[in-house]
């Protein structure tokens, strides 16, 4: 049942969840699923704005809340994979020193980020859905982002934020 009511997720981020490489769609699979739940939440209340998930983020359109729960955890059971697409690799050691810098508190050394806390693994994740949402963040275009995050990225420059999201989608 679980994997049926997946294929509404799968139309877009695909049957493995790994998305598509051009960050148009990110990768789901191994996402914590706690960080599902709170994203899906933050769209329904447009918290995050995401015209496109509008209608998947009522539990109603998946079989109701358990459904999105149990779909939430199959998520969480995929695999992701470090075939994502990544930047050109140019500002690595500037990227490098951002994230130990910045990031490894909630997102861990190599991305696993922490499910208690619902802060977003983001290992394997598509180097230009990195580069959009952290962009995103800094200038208040996406609101749902954590503050202490906000205050870390908001003096960034975009190619400071791209050679960040380089760096992390080779994790």
């Amino acid at each position: 049942m679980v994997k049926e009511s997946y294929q509404l997720c799968a139309s877009c981020h695909l049957d493995n969840g790994l998305g598509k490489v051009n960050g148009s769609f990110p990768v789901i699979a191994s996402q914590h699923q706690s960080v599902i739940i709170k994203q899906l939440k933050d769209i329904q209340n447009k918290y995050r704005q995401n015209p496109t998930m509008y209608p998947f983020s009522d539990p109603q359109t998946i079989g109701g809340a358990q459904a999105m729960i149990d779909v939430a955890a199959y998520i969480q059971s995929l695999p992701s994979s470090p075939d994502n697409g990544v930047g050109s690799g140019d500002g690595l050691e500037n990227g490098k020193n951002l994230y130990l810098n910045n990031c490894t508190g909630c997102h861990s050394y190599q991305g696993e980020g922490n499910a208690q806390n619902v802060f977003p693994r983001i290992k394997d994740q598509h180097f230009e859905y990195l580069a959009r949402q952290l962009k995103w963040i800094r200038d208040g275009y996406r609101t749902n982002g954590n503050s202490n995050m906000l205050n870390l990225i908001k003096n960034m420059s975009d190619k400071d934020l791209e050679d960040l999201a380089d760096y992390v989608s080779r994790f």
